[in-house]
């Protein structure tokens, strides 16, 4: 039990917390300095031997958190984000060499992910996006028939006035894109507008800019915004729990020592109250004999 104990709060200290956080960063640029074909013919070596570092660091983590469970080691296995974890440690001990070679280093890149466990700021926001993927379907399928009908509308009112951007459906479709991300919208207006009559062109772009950014894209955000509530809550019932089901033995022993240190005061306070009307007695009864004489 003194070996749990220990790997349990040596896990979650936060000083072995940011030091993972280090050691994730120091190993994404590692993966950085390795695309440089000088610095690896100066100093692979280096390089090598700090990726063993790294790499032999998050194995020591995972056995940590292994030993913290006791009993239960593949409990460990029940939260996603641990089996995440361990996926990209067993990636990154994969050798590195053969036809698969740039494949596997590249793979390595995969330490940088193991910040969504490290911060759960953003396994929030992970989580969030993920959750609302659902929604965001019928959002999309609705940018979707946005983009159809005004693709068609462009090809017949623009397509023979500005034919890269509005001769065929796929290119108006593309348009649209470049459009709904206001990215130089302006120069395709321009084009357009030599030829067809100013009303229609601006009926044309202002409809689907304030369709489709103003209203359709903020609708992304106010679900991704929803979501992000609701994992909040769900990350915090579930540490709530969890919390209980880990300080539950430890809660009921407070429990107890606080009935037993009120139960000895409460002694001590009626021991104190005889004592009082020990001392008092006797006058009482000296004046009540004085009385009856």
């Amino acid at each position: 039990m003194t070996m749990i104990h220990l790997a349990k709060g040596i896990v979650e200290s936060r000083p072995f917390r940011a030091f993972i956080i280090v050691v994730i960063l120091l190993g994404g640029l590692l993966a950085g300095l390795e695309t440089s074909a000088t610095l690896r013919a100066r100093h692979d070596a280096l390089l090598q031997t700090l990726d063993a570092v790294v790499i032999g660091i998050f194995v020591v983590e995972i056995m940590l958190k292994l030993v913290a469970h006791g009993r239960r080691p593949l409990a460990f296995f029940r939260d996603g984000w641990n089996v995440f974890d361990f996926l990209v440690v067993v990636f990154c001990l994969l050798p590195v060499g053969g036809p698969f070679a740039a494949v596997l280093r590249l793979a390595r890149v995969l330490r940088l992910l193991r910040l969504l466990t490290a911060l759960p700021k953003l396994q929030l926001l992970v989580g969030a996006l993920l959750k609302s993927l659902s929604a965001m379907g019928y959002v999309s399928l609705l940018l979707a028939l946005l983009f159809y009908i005004y693709a068609v509308a462009g090809v017949h009112w623009f397509g023979h006035a500005d034919k890269q951007d509005f001769g065929t459906l796929p290119a108006a479709l593309f348009t649209l894109f470049q459009i709904v991300t206001l990215d130089n919208w302006g120069d395709i207006f321009n084009r357009v507008i030599e030829t067809v009559p100013a009303f229609k062109v601006a009926l044309y772009f202002v409809t689907f800019i304030v369709f489709g950014t103003m209203i359709i894209l903020n609708l992304f955000i106010g679900i991704v915004l929803n979501s992000m509530s609701e994992m909040h809550a769900e990350i915090e019932e579930r540490d709530r729990a969890r919390q209980v089901a880990e300080g539950g033995a430890a809660t009921v022993e407070d429990e107890l020592k606080l009935l037993e240190r009120q139960a000895r005061e409460l002694q001590e306070q009626l021991a104190a109250m005889r004592r009082r009307c020990g001392r008092s007695a006797p006058p009482t009864a000296t004046r009540d004999t004085a009385s009856a004489l």
